[in-house]
């Protein structure tokens, strides 16, 4: 799959986004899915892992995924398996195919994006990142700089965001723009990590602010 020609390729929608390089447990039950991932594992071809949620149905842009592990297999087909995201794709048509869903997807060429500026969102993100990971392990001063060139999919892949916000940064065609979303992403979670902590330090005192 490659380029901008259609393609036809399995469809699994699931509450949950799945970016390109992140690594995401599933537990297949589904007799579908049981043998789209079966298909999956005997050609090594990827299948597609689309955002479905109940406010917006399934979304256009989705990522294609490749099962990287099988961690456990069931007498009844189902399976515990670990996938990789690999690269974002926009669906165009969808079919209900015997065995599963099936959708004529185009692969999005990220070579194509706009090359990014001089580099103030990636700093500005990686900052953010940094500083919520020093928030949370009270490790300074070490964090930013182990981050090196990671990309604002890396970055995202490693924390817990609202499936809204990760489901826009596969959408986003910018690395620039990607950033700048993830960075105002990660100081929203810091700033409810600081407020969660003096909730919990109040609550430590009987509800007595200290003077």
């Amino acid at each position: 799959m490659a380029g901008e020609e259609l393609s036809e390729l399995p469809i699994f929608e699931l509450p949950l986004v799945l970016l390109p390089g992140e690594l995401l447990p599933l537990h297949i039950f589904e007799e579908p899915y049981q043998r789209m991932v079966g298909v999956s594992l005997e050609s090594g071809e990827p299948f597609g892992v689309v955002f479905r949620d109940e406010t917006g149905g399934a979304r256009n842009i989705g990522c294609t995924a490749r099962v990287a592990d099988v961690l456990e297999r069931f007498e009844d087909g189902r399976m515990n398996i670990v996938v990789t995201g690999e690269s974002p794709f926009r669906v165009i048509d969808r079919a209900d195919a015997p065995e599963f869903p099936v959708g004529e997807v185009e692969l999005i060429d990220v070579t194509e994006e706009p090359e990014p500026g001089d580099g103030e969102a990636a700093r500005g993100a990686r900052a953010a990142f940094a500083e919520l990971l020093e928030q949370v392990s009270d490790e300074e001063g070490s964090a930013e700089e182990e981050l090196g060139d990671q990309g604002a999919y890396d970055l995202a892949g490693r924390i817990e965001l609202p499936d809204d916000t990760k489901q826009r940064l596969l959408e986003l065609r910018s690395e620039d723009e990607r950033m700048r979303l993830l960075e105002r992403a990660l100081r929203t979670v810091a700033e409810a990590m600081r407020r969660s902590q003096q909730i919990a330090e109040v609550a430590r005192t009987n509800g007595a602010f200290p003077h």
